[in-house]
């Protein structure tokens, strides 16, 4: 009976002051019959508040006393021992409080809540033959499973009232599972005891079993080895060890009216399930050597005797060990172990990734992978860091000065934790799971289970998160900053390990000239002073880049001449030190290939674009333009004020590539093709700016060399080609067209010199031989190309056009923009040419037909020899001219009905076609695509070769990088891959090939 009136408000407030969600249902409960001896008892309610679910707790003891039979003296026996003793009482509501699964189990077996009332002091740390004596009376495997849960059931009551914390309960879990393979083993021999006798027989445990930190719910990963016993046959014992090892594995894994206790995992074996499951010694070895793969090492790391025949289990150990320790002189042995981690990462469902605690992003495998990454490097010289118990393993490399002390407590709380919640996790209903709960209830449950109590799901998430990018952070810096301790103190002879394993080391990074490497590091990190001690702790981030990259020396290198230049600089390693995105975004820069790092070096104070978030946004182009003309008119010759405009240009091509290249123009994360068609498009119209910007210079500076404020003519650029539409990639040329317009009053003879001197000194002076990457001003699209006039006068266009015009300079036209000089000029030459390049009426079938055959006549003849037309970006089949000529074809045929056509870029034009219906969505997508990645394609040559070029770079580091450049993880452009270059040039294929197929049915056919 529910008690009615005050009595009962005041119960039910006191219930929720003890932590409980449902205060009514628990009055109720307490004063159900079988409990009715504990109904008013404060102690116990106290009790049940300290439970992680306290309502869990009283519900699971109600169950637990009603499951009580005369036998074992009723549920009064149990509630009197409850209230009597209190370490009991602690442990049985902190079980029932925190895991569903084990409250089932005692109700089943109703005696065994008497194992938490028995264990004394000496008990608190079971090890495995106090396992394997709890285990010994189990004569069947459903025995087996009952012994094994009733041993659980103490590791968790010692766990959840704090006797162990989380490293010990791991340990004893792994203990736990040695000795209950051992009595799976046993059980099995009984079965057949001739076989059993035939063999020889050692169960080597894996990962976390092998670790000694296995987790309450986990597969037991093994390996399985096996000899002929004494006057046997190999064959005949093989076959008995695998039919005893396969009895082994069923009685673990099956499931019937007791439960399962876990699957047994033997993939980590030779050739995974593919292999034999057992092997002998010899076979095992005769595959590491010839066939293992880089992960079957790192997995071997952990490898450990845990069953079965003592002796064979350690030969085994003894054996595969220097195999582990040389692992890390295997070719691309860093990037193995990078690219398995990210494949882990890539392989979590989405929707899963953020609430991921084992193998998401700072999550327990970052731990992981950086500690035996670690281990693997360091251990091959340092016996100290052979530890398969991660914790372990992490102190000793903290201990021998290759992790600092902080970063190693900080990784060990935040691994402490995760395990912590991971458990809590699993022992609610005894599944094998790593997802953070989404119930409310259940956060609640487990934010209170770790101690989290006046708001326990905030509490929780706020230290969840923290945990996380703690784990993240230390994740991305721990495998560099050991080589940098190491390097610092070489010249003192501090350091342990000398200059050939530091060599050792950096190679393993993936440093193709480790001795250039580690001069470099020497000399940037050694001694005492100030500046030396700042190199130290930026050393560690940059040198992540720097093997993340394709070409770690360069980065390396560029590097330290960039601190050559400026280390005096008192700004610049403060920059990189307080500014952390700075010194990312250097390290970036400069392992991505020659032209930013040329640009930089030539301007080193341009480092500064790096450290501010406005310092890489494109400056506006009529702020760009009024900054040239400014300091050209305070220079005192033209070739002084050229420089300045190309100093200027210099600056905001560094800005640019800078921006692209560490991806300020795509925020967010991996961009998708909307993402990077419009950084594409940002970059495009800030190169157009800033060679705009030059000429515009240029063209001030000409005219007052000769001209001063009196030129007789009214002067003015016009761009034209990818210029005139925005679509300048870094190696770009010019394309311009030279129009004038003599003053009223002029000579026009005289106006005709001065307008030709002009553009011939602006040429000239654009020409100066420079260091930096060149602008090319190309005027061969004017009327009669090479052959006609440099600079024409509107009414000389206007008569040409009237009675020579051919198609291809109407083509051409499609692009002409104003870009420098006089703007009224620019703006009539633009309505001159407006009708020649919009024709009323569209293109006459002959005048397509011209176009289609220029377009033939194009491919036949201008692609360069020994070019391959599948990967040519300008030329080749779905290239950047084929998509081009469809859609400029579709403007001269339509744009004189279809305002929206009348552009001079490329993607808009085709966005403004769709729209209006002239193609389909697909087919412009299919086009749009092609070009964004060809267009990508050209950048990335320049960025990576520092020279322009249509095609793909056959070294292979610099492949590597254009790879990297366009999105591809590390690796994926290497030719002895079999997804490499590979992949990146098969997408560029399939891609261009769709495009293609568009461009025959659109421009030839349509």
């Amino acid at each position: 009976m529910v008690m009615q009136g005050g009595r009962g408000d005041s119960r039910v407030r006191r219930l929720l002051r003890a932590g409980f969600t449902d205060p009514k249902a628990a009055a109720g409960l307490l004063d159900s019959p079988v409990l009715s001896a504990v109904r008013s008892d404060g102690v116990l309610i106290d009790a049940l508040g300290s439970a992680a679910d306290p309502d869990l707790a009283l519900r699971g003891l109600a169950r637990l006393a009603e499951a009580q039979g005369d036998a074992t003296g009723g549920p009064a026996r149990l509630l009197e021992t409850v209230q009597a003793a209190k370490p009991l009482r602690d442990r049985l509501l902190a079980v029932l409080g925190s895991s569903e699964a084990l409250a089932d189990h005692l109700v089943r077996h109703s005696d065994q809540w008497r194992t938490l009332a028995a264990f004394e002091t000496r008990d608190l740390h079971p090890g495995p033959q106090e396992f394997e004596a709890a285990l010994a009376g189990a004569e069947d495997p459903d025995a087996l499973r009952v012994a094994y849960r009733g041993a659980l059931l103490t590791i968790a009551a010692r766990d959840m009232t704090g006797t162990t914390a989380f490293a010990e309960a791991a340990a004893e879990l792994a203990d736990l599972a040695s000795a209950t393979l051992a009595a799976a083993l046993r059980i099995a021999a009984g079965e057949a005891p001739r076989g059993a006798a035939s063999c020889r027989l050692a169960v080597i445990g894996m990962g976390k079993c092998g670790g000694r930190e296995l987790n309450y719910v986990s597969d037991v990963d093994v390996v399985l080895v096996a000899e002929p016993a004494e006057g046997h046959g190999e064959q005949t014992a093989l076959q008995a060890a695998t039919r005893l090892a396969a009895r082994m594995m069923r009685i673990c894994s099956d499931t019937t009216a007791e439960g399962t206790i876990w699957p047994v995992d033997a993939n980590l074996r030779p050739e995974g399930r593919n292999g034999p499951l057992v092997r002998t010694l010899t076979s095992h070895l005769a595959y590491y050597h010839r066939w293992a793969k880089t992960w079957e090492f790192q997995a071997l790391l952990k490898a450990r005797p845990v069953a079965g025949d003592p002796g064979l289990g350690e030969e085994y150990c003894r054996a595969v060990a220097p195999l582990v320790w040389q692992a890390a002189e295997r070719d691309n042995f860093v990037p193995d172990v990078q690219q398995m981690r990210r494949r882990v990462e890539r392989s979590i469902p989405a929707a899963q990734l953020e609430r991921e605690l084992k193998l998401g992003p700072g999550g327990l495998r970052d731990v992981e992978f950086a500690v035996q990454l670690l281990q693997l490097v360091h251990g091959r010289t340092d016996p100290d860091l052979r530890s398969p118990t991660t914790l372990t393993a992490l102190a000793d490399l903290a201990a021998g000065g290759y992790v600092g002390r902080q970063d190693a407590a900080a990784l060990d709380a935040s691994y402490r934790f995760l395990r912590t919640v991971e458990h809590r996790i699993q022992l609610y209903r005894l599944r094998r799971t790593h997802l953070m709960p989404e119930d409310p209830a259940e956060l609640r449950r487990l934010g209170r289970s770790l101690g989290f109590t006046s708001d326990p799901v905030t509490e929780l998430t706020r230290a969840w998160k923290r945990h996380t990018a703690v784990v993240r952070r230390l994740h991305e810096k721990l495998f560099y900053r050991p080589l940098l301790d190491a390097v610092a103190q070489l010249e003192a002879g501090q350091v342990r390990l000398g200059t050939e394993a530091a060599r050792q080391r950096l190679e393993a990074l993936g440093y193709a000239d480790p001795a250039a490497a580690l001069r470099h590091l020497k000399a940037l990190a050694s001694g005492v002073s100030r500046k030396a001690a700042i190199q130290r702790t930026l050393l560690p981030v940059l040198l992540d880049r720097f093997a993340d990259s394709a070409d770690p020396d360069a980065g390396l290198l560029g590097f330290r001449k960039v601190s050559d230049a400026l280390g005096t600089t008192p700004w610049y390693l403060r920059l990189l030190r307080d500014e952390g995105a700075a010194a990312e975004n250097l390290a970036r820069v400069l392992s991505a290939g020659r032209l930013a790092p040329d640009l930089l070096l030539r301007a080193p104070e341009a480092v500064a674009l790096l450290g501010d978030p406005e310092g890489l946004r494109p400056r506006p182009a009529q702020a760009l333009t009024q900054e040239v003309l400014a300091a050209v008119g305070r220079a005192d010759r033209a070739e002084q004020a050229v420089a300045v405009a190309r100093g200027v240009r210099r600056r905001e091509l560094f800005r640019t590539a800078a921006a692209d290249i560490v991806g300020a123009y795509t925020p967010g994360g991996t961009p998708g093709h909307e993402e990077q068609a419009a950084a594409l498009d940002t970059v495009g119209d800030a190169l157009t700016a800033l060679n705009a910007a030059t000429v515009a210079g240029a063209l001030r500076a000409a005219t007052a060399a000769g001209w001063g404020d009196t030129l007789p003519t009214r002067f003015a650029v016009i761009a034209m080609g990818r210029f005139g539409g925005h679509e300048m990639s870094y190696g770009s040329d010019a394309d311009v067209l030279f129009v004038h317009e003599p003053r009223a009053g002029e000579d026009e003879q005289l106006a005709a010199r001065a307008a030709l001197a002009v553009a011939t000194e602006l040429r000239r002076l654009l020409q100066l031989p420079t260091s930096d990457p060149p602008l090319v001003i190309d005027a061969d699209l004017r009327p009669e190309g090479r052959s006609g006039p440099l600079v024409r006068t509107l009414e000389g266009y206007a008569a040409y056009y009237r009675r020579w015009a051919l198609t291809w300079e109407s083509h051409a036209l499609l692009r002409a923009l104003p870009v420098a000089g006089d703007p009224g000029v620019g703006e009539r030459f633009t309505r001159l040419i407006d009708p020649l390049r919009y024709p009323e009426g569209g293109l006459g079938e002959e005048a397509v037909r011209e176009v289609r055959r220029l377009k033939a006549r194009m491919e036949a003849e201008r692609l360069p020899r020994g070019a391959d037309p599948a990967t040519h970006t300008k030329l080749g089949r779905g290239g950047l001219s084929d998509i081009e000529w469809t859609v400029q074809l579709l403007q001269l045929r339509h744009a004189w009905s279809e305002p929206s056509l009348r552009t001079t870029r490329t993607r808009p034009a085709l966005a403004a076609a769709r729209d209006a219906g002239l193609l389909d969505a697909e087919d412009a997508r299919v086009l749009d695509e092609a070009w964004v990645l060809a267009s990508r394609v050209r950048n990335a040559v320049m960025l990576v070769r520092g020279r322009p070029s249509d095609t793909f770079p056959s070294d292979a580091r610099e492949l590597a990088a254009v790879a990297r450049y366009l999105g591809y993880e590390p690796g994926a452009a290497r030719q002895q891959d079999t997804g490499s270059g590979g992949q990146m040039l098969d997408d560029y294929r399939r891609t261009t090939r769709r495009a293609r197929a568009v461009v025959e049915r659109l421009f030839y056919e349509g």
